[in-house]
């Protein structure tokens, strides 16, 4: 395709930026540049993911991570929750919407992806179980790729074969080889600096807070003619994350788990990898599809966001109206020990 485009109009001079002139008409260079921008904003993310995850790896207790995975229920309670109320609660609006089929292809696509990193970033500003959810995040990432196949052939088949939708194995794989390695190196500064780790743990998690919402303000500004949407997409993206923090907390209560870790099951539900279903779509559909496909995994990422940043605020309030500051909120959960004495009454 060239990287040109005409233009015919009768003008009296060519345009400073033209770079083909024949009489009246003249060939200017396409204007790359969201296309740029979206690269270096893909590149920043990185990187500050990169940070903010170093950051989390300073709150992890290799102990308490150990134990997570020795004695998974917490873990297996989260599994449940994303691969299990996530693409069946997804399939079920899409049924109860009508939307169309493309929409409600990417719709269960969104609910079938894993947790993403921003559950951690939350997690820390509600005093959540920092060891359990990034062992969460680990493992949702590592069995997405048998699960995301499983439940797409499951829930698409009503609007399209599976073999349609293409899964990027090598894009997850970096994605948790993105997640593992910069969470070890903050779990070894805590080891080794634990004063220090403390410092990049405050300084990480507002850090990763504000550039989420950093990027969330750039998303709505990017994809603004992404916006003109069928109101039932709008419900939708409202409600799912919703129903995803509301359905983690219940279940994870309803099996004994004490109240932070509640809280930290509903985060890892609700939070879907929306950039990783971005990814999926475009592999998988046509230019003319993503026009009414793109806009659903956007109206998610933001307003899960918006749901967040009320929960923290909420919290917060919560705290200092009664008295309570960082180190006696953690000096009132319980302990990993307490935990499993509390689950095996």
């Amino acid at each position: 395709m060239s990287i040109f485009k005409g233009t015919t109009e009768e003008i009296a001079a060519c345009l400073a930026e033209a770079t083909i002139c024949s009489g009246a008409n003249c060939l200017v260079p396409t204007n790359n540049f969201h296309a740029k921008l979206l690269l270096a904003l893909n590149i920043t993310f990185t990187i500050m993911q990169a940070i903010v995850m170093c950051a989390m790896g300073c709150s992890v207790d290799v102990q308490n991570l150990w134990g997570h995975l020795k004695r998974p229920w917490s873990i297996v309670t989260g599994f449940l929750c994303q691969f299990g109320i996530m693409p069946f609660t997804a399939f079920a609006l899409s049924i109860a919407f009508n939307v169309l089929p493309v929409q409600a292809i990417v719709i269960v696509i969104l609910g079938c992806c894993p947790g993403g990193v921003t559950s951690n970033i939350i997690c820390s500003f509600l005093d959540g179980d920092m060891d359990l959810s990034i062992g969460m995040t680990a493992c949702s990432t590592t069995l997405s790729l048998g699960m995301m196949p499983l439940c797409l052939f499951i829930y698409t088949s009503l609007w399209t074969s599976s073999d349609t939708i293409q899964i990027p194995y090598d894009i997850i794989g970096t994605t948790l080889t993105a997640f593992l390695v910069p969470v070890s190196v903050g779990i070894y500064v805590k080891h080794r600096w634990p004063h220090l780790a403390k410092k990049i743990l405050k300084v990480g998690s507002i850090t990763g807070f504000s550039f989420m919402v950093i990027i969330s303000v750039v998303g709505i500004i990017l994809y603004q003619s992404s916006w003109i949407v069928s109101p039932s997409l709008w419900i939708i993206g409202t409600i799912f994350p919703l129903i995803g923090f509301g359905m983690g907390f219940l279940l994870a209560r309803f099996v004994g788990q004490p109240w932070y870790r509640c809280r930290t099951i509903a985060l890892e539900t609700g939070f879907q990898n929306s950039q990783l279903c971005n990814t999926i779509v475009q592999l998988s559909f046509n230019p003319d599809e993503l026009d009414v496909m793109f806009a659903i995994p956007i109206i998610y990422a933001i307003f899960q966001m918006v749901m967040s940043v009320l929960f923290v605020g909420g919290y917060q309030v919560y705290k200092k109206s009664h008295g309570l500051g960082s180190a006696e909120t953690d000096m009132e959960l319980p302990t990993f020990e307490d935990g499993y004495l509390e689950q095996a009454k």
